[in-house]
């Protein structure tokens, strides 16, 4: 991705060039998984910020806040990838 940010920003070119590739839907489904991926973690995270603050620190808590965590993550990535197609 860096790779592709460098390329882009280097010429008229290389910015087409970039945008072709990116319209394929093999490079749509790599930005989607790795989308993907940073948003289940950052959902994670945030539970995690809760647990700190003393907020679903029991077991039966630990459970309930992995469920939502699963639910609010494919909520989340489903509407990325709608977003990215």
């Amino acid at each position: 991705m860096l790779y592709a940010l460098d390329k882009s920003l280097d010429s008229q070119e290389g910015f087409d060039q970039v945008k072709a590739c990116l319209t394929s839907p093999l490079a749509k489904l790599v930005i989607w998984g790795i989308l993907s991926a940073l948003l289940y973690h950052l959902v994670a995270g945030v539970r995690h910020l809760i647990m700190d603050m003393g907020i679903g620190e029991t077991l039966e808590g630990g459970k309930l806040g992995s469920k939502i965590v699963i639910a609010v993550s494919v909520v989340v990535i489903v509407l990325a990838g709608v977003w990215i197609w």
